[in-house]
Parts: structure tokens; sequence; C-alpha cells
């Protein structure tokens, strides 16, 4: 009787050790282990500012059998722009760059996903400064786990794409110096994010 148990027990113990792939999941942001960055050129290119958000959501439906079939929404709070020196990030809020409280989010949402080599691009709408435009973001999954302590899927991608400030209309110049801030602002995303509930 013990020998007949023992095999269907070793193969529920396999299966409930294996993380369930191949299904349609929403996954939320771990923003305690993702980032939101960005750089800028300053001194006509001599160097960089670099800085990131600090209160954002992400919400990623991702189909594991048909990755062009997933999609993502993701909500950044303006104000929480951070570079490191309270004095710039309150200009930075203000009508000068972002205008915070009259455009406090930034916001993509992806129309389509296309495969693309290895990786995969979000084409979708960004909207940042109370102007929208189609954009496309190259973008990898990393790979996608189980978490052993809570039992929900965690999927980790990252991503990057380039969008000129001038398009939404964050058009400052210093009067002193012009060209010393740059336009084309880079954007890097690093996300861990986790099933909405057990898979």
């Amino acid at each position: 009787m013990r020998k007949n148990l023992f095999i269907p027990s070793l193969l529920a113990l396999l299966i409930a050790a294996t993380p369930f792939f191949g299904a349609v999941t929403k996954y939320d942001i771990d923003a305690a282990h993702s980032n939101i960055g960005f750089s800028i050129p300053v001194a006509g290119g001599l160097s960089r500012v670099r800085g990131k958000f600090n209160e954002f959501t992400v919400a990623i439906v991702y189909d594991d059998k048909d990755v062009t079939k997933s999609s993502v929404d993701a909500v950044i709070k303006a104000a929480s722009i951070d570079t490191g020196i309270e004095r710039r990030d309150a200009h930075l809020r203000n009508a000068d760059f972002f205008d915070v409280e009259k455009y406090p989010e930034i916001t993509f949402k992806s129309s389509r996903i296309e495969k693309k080599g290895k990786g995969f691009i979000a084409h979708g709408t960004f909207s940042m400064h109370g102007l929208s435009k189609e954009i496309a973001i190259p973008f990898t999954v990393n790979g996608v786990t189980r978490d052993q302590k809570t039992g929900k899927t965690v999927l980790g991608a990252t991503a990057s794409t380039t969008v000129n400030r001038r398009d939404y209309g964050i058009n400052f110049a210093r009067p002193d110096n012009p060209t010393f801030l740059g336009d084309a602002i880079e954007i890097e995303l690093n996300l861990i994010t986790r099933a909405a509930s057990p898979q």
C-alpha cells in the first residue's frame, strides 16, 4: 500500500513546486523592487542629470503562450520626481517643467505588443504634461518564477526608450544659456511584478 501511494504523492509534490506558466495572468508592480528612471543631457552634452519617480503603478496582463496578447498600463505621479537635489526637484515640479498641480500624472497605455527578435515592443499612448503621443517601447521579459513564500508568480521586465520633452510642451531653457539643457529624455524601467492572486 505504501509503495502504491509513493509515486502519486511524489508527482503531487513536484506539481506543487513547479511554477504554473502558460496562462493569462494579471501582475501588479512590486514598487519596492522596481525603478522608473530617466536621464537628460546637460551642459551641451558634457554630462547627464539622472533621476527617478518614487510613486507609480504598473499593471501587466501577461499571456505566457502568446506575449503579443499581453498589455501594460502605467501611471506615474509627476510630483514624485527625485533627482537628489530638492531645489532642482521643486523647479521641475513647477510650470517651467511638469506643472504637477495641473498635470499630476504621466501615463502609458499599450494598444498592442509586437514580438521583435528576442524581445518585444509595446506600442501605445504616452501622456505627459497634458499631451499624448503614440510611442513604441522596446522591452525584455527577464523571466517568470514563483515566490516560494507567497505562492504567487513573479515576472521581471526591463525596458528603455527616448522621448523629446519638447514634443510634450516642456520647452524651458535657461535665459543665460539656452542650450544648457538637452531635449532627449532617456527613460529606463526595471520592473518586478507579482500576480494579483496566487496562480
